[in-house]
């Protein structure tokens, strides 16, 4: 007998481990009956799942803390208990924004230390010109977008409260504003930085994991509660994204797994499988980039939820102000990330892993220490550290 699911996703690469296993029939294998529900802003992810709309759902990795802390909502505990997507996020910029950078290029532009300093200046430039200040989008407040653009941003001096303008965007209106002049960049997940290169209007700046090295950035996301009732079906549901995970990074059917992908996102398949691949054109003109780290589904232990990701999340929600540190707060936020669940399910297991020592990986910065985030955090400038304001577009 089959067990129904609703689960909802936005239509990103990195749910791809959740349409696989649909689509190749992982899920039906251990008796699931999924219902895919394709939604278009994450505020309607997060409110589905959290009253009971939906069994569970593909979310961004700091949502689910955020709600579990009840911060810019109400308070849902949620847990994850597997990590769809680990990185897979890029900063695209206009081609008049990256004109400007490139004028006053003091290194090379693909080191995100060297593009932040030359942001500074043209930030610097504009204000002195009297000109409008630079808008980026980012798709939540409670996201890794918005944390590695500011991260990046900050690390070059530029405040990204005060130097600049941030504001809230659903992924699939990224490209339309830049395209209509009403943002100058965005930081989102593919394939939208791809498709803003191929209709001419942006230029991908950096990956995301040009940033930092390994970021948990989607989660199968489920209320705490429910899994304490649906404990079978939430291992069966674990077990089909690990197959459908292990097909995708096995690439023994690209084609078909692209394909599937392609379908539900209303994409071309072969973007699917470059991006699959880390292999993307950044520039109208042909120019490429590839990176074996910029999305991981499954390989390398990705799927495997790391509660010092957790924590270094939680340390961001602190760096901005949006939440005050505490103890009990970095332990609700490490206790989102359940794998003790996924080790129950799968075991322990060894792999090859490309987790640097202080498990994030970050290009500037002091070394994440999870065990010492008041001392992490004390070793940043006061001075680019500033209470979010974030406008939303809708």
């Amino acid at each position: 007998m089959s067990t129904n699911l609703r689960i909802g996703f936005i239509p990103l690469i990195d749910a791809a481990a959740l349409l696989v296993a649909v689509e190749h029939g992982f899920a039906a294998a251990e008796g699931l009956d999924i219902t895919l529900v394709r939604e278009v802003s994450w505020s309607n992810v997060r409110d589905k799942l959290n009253i009971g709309l939906l069994d569970a759902a593909h979310m961004l990795s700091p949502m689910a803390i955020a709600s579990t802390l009840g911060i810019g909502h109400v308070r849902v505990s949620l847990i994850a208990p597997f990590n769809l997507g680990m990185n897979g996020n890029a900063i695209t910029v206009s081609d008049s924004l990256y004109a400007a950078i490139a004028a006053k290029a003091d290194g090379d532009l693909a080191d995100p230390a060297a593009s932040a300093r030359v942001l500074a200046s043209v930030v610097a430039e504009r204000k002195a010109a009297g000109q409008r200040q630079l808008t980026f989008g980012i798709t939540f407040p409670f996201s890794n977008h918005n944390y590695q653009l500011r991260f990046w941003m900050a690390a070059g001096c530029v405040d990204p409260d005060d130097d600049v303008r941030l504001v809230v965007l659903p992924p699939s209106y990224m490209v339309e504003s830049l395209q209509n002049g009403q943002i100058d960049g965005f930081c989102v997940g593919a394939p939208w930085n791809s498709i803003a290169v191929a209709k001419g209007v942006g230029r991908i700046l950096h990956f995301g994991s040009s940033i930092m090295a390994r970021a948990s950035e989607k989660v199968l996301a489920v209320r705490e509660t429910w899994a304490e009732k649906n404990r079978d079906r939430l291992d069966a549901l674990l077990r089909a994204l690990a197959n459908a995970a292990a097909l995708i990074e096995s690439r023994t059917d690209r084609a078909g797994v692209a394909h599937a992908v392609a379908r539900w996102l209303d994409v071309d398949k072969a973007l699917v499988a470059r991006t699959l691949d880390g292999d993307l054109q950044i520039a109208a003109g042909g120019e490429t980039r590839r990176s074996d780290r910029y999305l991981m589904i499954g390989r390398d232990g990705a799927s495997r939820p790391d509660p010092v990701q957790a924590a270094w999340i939680y340390a961001q929600m602190v760096r901005w102000r949006q939440v005050p540190l505490s103890e009990e707060g970095v332990n609700a936020a490490r206790a989102v990330f359940r794998s003790d669940l996924y080790d129950a399910t799968f075991g322990t297991t060894s792999w090859r892993s490309l987790t640097p020592p202080d498990g994030v990986g970050c290009f500037a910065g002091p070394k994440f220490d999870s065990s010492d985030l008041r001392g992490y955090l004390a070793a940043w400038p006061s001075r680019i550290v500033s209470r979010p304001r974030l406008s939303v577009v809708r």
